[in-house]
């Protein structure tokens, strides 16, 4: 079934409307050593023999950033990573590292003590957690109470047990949040890693759990993040949101693994006599990426590999991006989609899913649902009259126990992915955006991690309604060594990008503008709401009402509006040059353009005559060849290029062509050129006499 059904999947895709992206390539690439001599980045990779710099968390209050990798724990300075980074070296117990290798769980570094959880507690300590070669272990650290008190130590006494707060094995994702003292934790419960569970400890609230080995509760889930919502004014509404991917039971015919967005109750109690220690108020429903062919066949990208919680000007709706991946190996394809919590909060009130009939398919309920509504809040808005989830009845308990799954799913924005990857070598695995103000609009940036270790800036360019198109301003070489990025975290207030994989830690300005050309034209035709020309160079945009000298359109990229008074200063610098080919012979023009966005024309201009021509000739990087060249093909060849409607002059030759018996004739010619002056040889220098140590002094 499989290998009937790729191919028809292949063809879909290479037919699709792609809403949201195009396929060319970035206007500008850098390798890491550009990267790096451009001086907008830094990198940082710890020598100890460690790796895995996988989790991040930025404290812009302190100027710190906190690392979790294998081993050790860093705080690092915002401004400048490799400004004497502190350092806590946090192994795993020698007796526990030993009994892990004879366990045989050494075959891919797993002994060791992988940080997984890193979260603030309070104003001074942090609560990290480890996978402590298959034993978890957590502990305080203290920080101090300002950055300037340059400590960072774990506090003597703390370390405990790690169990359902970090994974016992490194390569299982996890996720953990701390609010309000109470640790929220998604992960692996056992040592075995057959009982995955959503856990809350810690705090002045009872522990409690998903309900165990249900798997119509979760099914082998790998949970990616979460975010907290104040749902209305009522402090009891506030929940909990968890987006995780598991394995599918709506059907024989579905898809292997979905992606999923669950929620629960802060001030969830457990029942009293069912649901005891367990989530009274658990829901989950499925998260949809998918686009439509035309032929009406819906191709889902079901793989949720990274998401970012945008703030909005309602505190009550953020936006959640989500980063997602198809299936299998055969074809490789990412998406990004974005949610609305009004959305999500549409399907969380809609139908339950419940399964009946010969094949037990997944329907919607119809019958009779419990009051309160399983899921609503104890206290809160919908539920006034009752303060606590152990006051709920029987019925809802049981009702909640059977009836976990929404039977609505929840779709994107416009439900459609924003941006859609479907011919490429490589993946996106993490994402970061930003809202960049210019001086026609405010502006979505993405941020997008490759599995290749590059980043990917993308600008969204609002086009007709309910469509946008994705322009690639920017890739980046992150590393010295390709490994997949793991994070990405964002500091508008500083401008700066924190990115993480195995192999280390790069701090990355938002923008290099001056990369982009040393032109207005080159500097307007980038569409970078980051960057404009000042009349000087390209550089960092700030709105401000007072400069209005700077020029800047990134809805159009119209140089020829924005640059005027520009745009001949542009070509002086375009010179003619002399080049001489052979009857018969081949000749490469050579024409460097500034962007891989732009096309090539080329115009030649005749011996003898004052008008020019196009002409087609044969492409390839850095120009063009001209192949079994003849007499008449002599003249100027002016290289044109043109992006965006914009055209411009990229370089002058003046090509002149030696008939052949011309040549024959020259090297018939006896030769008369004098040999080489031969240089006299080195002359020998007396060796300088050593001086003894001894009378050196």
């Amino acid at each position: 079934m499989l290998i009937s059904v790729l191919p028809l999947l292949l063809l879909l895709l290479l037919t699709l409307p792609l809403n949201g992206w195009t396929s060319r390539p970035p206007r500008v690439y850098l390798s890491y050593r550009d990267l790096m001599e451009s001086r907008s980045a830094r990198s940082f990779t710890f020598g100890f023999n460690t790796s895995d710099y996988r989790i991040l968390l930025l404290d812009q209050d302190q100027d710190r950033m906190y690392v979790g990798s294998r081993d050790y724990l860093l705080s690092l300075d915002l401004g400048n990573i490799n400004r004497e980074p502190l350092i806590i070296h946090w192994p795993a117990p020698l007796n526990r590292h030993k009994e892990c290798l004879m366990a045989g769980k050494g075959r891919a570094d797993e002994c060791y003590n992988y940080l997984r959880l890193i979260q603030p507690l309070n104003r001074t300590h942090l609560y990290a957690c480890g996978t402590g070669a298959y034993q978890p272990q957590c502990a305080l650290i203290y920080r101090g109470w300002r950055s300037e008190d340059y400590v960072f130590r774990i506090v003597s006494g703390s370390i405990e047990s790690g169990k359902g707060r970090s994974p016992y094995d490194p390569k299982q994702e996890n996720m953990a949040t701390i609010i309000d003292g109470v640790l929220y934790a998604g992960v692996q419960v056992d040592y075995m890693g057959t009982d995955s569970a959503l856990f809350r400890t810690m705090g002045n609230k009872p522990p409690i759990r998903t309900e165990q080995y249900d798997s119509r509760w979760l099914n082998e889930p790998l949970f990616v993040g979460s975010l907290v919502v104040s749902e209305s004014s009522f402090k009891e509404d506030d929940k909990l949101y968890i987006l995780f991917r598991e394995r599918s039971l709506e059907g024989e015919n579905g898809p292997a693994v979905l992606s999923r967005i669950a929620r629960i109750c802060l001030n969830d109690e457990g029942g009293l006599r069912s649901l005891v220690g367990k989530w009274t108020s658990f829901l989950k429903a499925r998260l949809v990426c998918s686009v439509i062919g035309q032929d009406g066949v819906e191709t889902a990208f079901d793989q949720l590999r990274d998401i970012f919680i945008q703030q909005t000007q309602d505190k009550h709706n953020p936006l959640i991006y989500g980063v997602f991946t198809t299936l299998g190996s055969v074809f490789r394809g990412s998406a990004v989609c974005v949610y609305s919590l009004a959305d999500i909060r549409a399907v969380f009130n809609g139908p339950f899913a419940h399964k009946e009939g010969h094949g037990y398919q997944m329907t919607s309920y119809s019958g009779k649902t419990p009051f309160p509504r399983p899921g609503a809040c104890a206290g809160g808005f919908s539920v006034p009259g009752i303060r606590s989830s152990k006051h709920f009845g029987e019925d809802v308990l049981r009702f909640v126990r059977t009836h976990p799954l929404m039977y609505s799913s929840v779709y994107p924005v416009n439900r459609r992915p924003l941006l859609l990857l479907s011919d490429a070598t490589y993946t996106y695995t993490s994402i970061a955006v930003d809202s960049v103000p210019a001086a026609d609009g405010e502006y979505t940036v993405l941020f997008l991690g490759t599995d290749r270790g590059t980043i990917q800036k993308v600008m969204i360019l609002p086009r007709a309604t309910e469509e946008t198109e994705g322009l690639i301003l920017e890739e980046v070489e992150v590393f010295r060594t390709s490994s997949p990025i793991k994070n990405i975290k964002i500091s508008s207030k500083r401008h700066q990008l924190y990115v993480s994989s195995d192999v280390g830690v790069t701090q990355l300005s938002l923008h290099r503008c001056s990369g982009y050309g040393d032109s207005c034209a080159d500097c307007c035709l980038a569409r970078d709401p980051y960057c404009a020309w000042d009349g000087k160079a390209c550089a960092r945009y700030t709105p401000s009402p007072t400069r209005r000298s700077r020029r800047q359109d990134v809805k159009n990229g119209d140089p020829h509006r924005q640059c005027r008074g520009y745009n001949t200063q542009m070509d002086r610098g375009v010179t003619e040059r002399m080049q001489i080919g052979v009857e018969g012979g081949s000749v490469f023009l050579q024409c460097d353009t500034h962007s891989p966005l732009e096309s090539v024309t080329w115009l030649l201009q005749r011996e003898g005559t004052q008008h020019r021509k196009e002409v087609r000739l044969p492409m390839m990087e850095g120009g063009a060849v001209l192949r079994s060249v003849q007499i008449n093909d002599a003249g100027v060849y002016t290289c044109l290029g043109t992006e965006n409607g914009f055209r411009r002059s990229r370089g002058k030759i003046r090509l002149n062509i030696l008939p052949r018996d011309m040549l024959e004739k020259l090297t018939m010619l006896p030769t008369q050129i004098p040999l080489p002056l031969q240089c006299p040889p080195p002359r020998r220098q007396r060796p300088r006499p050593v001086t003894p140590q001894s009378d050196r002094n």
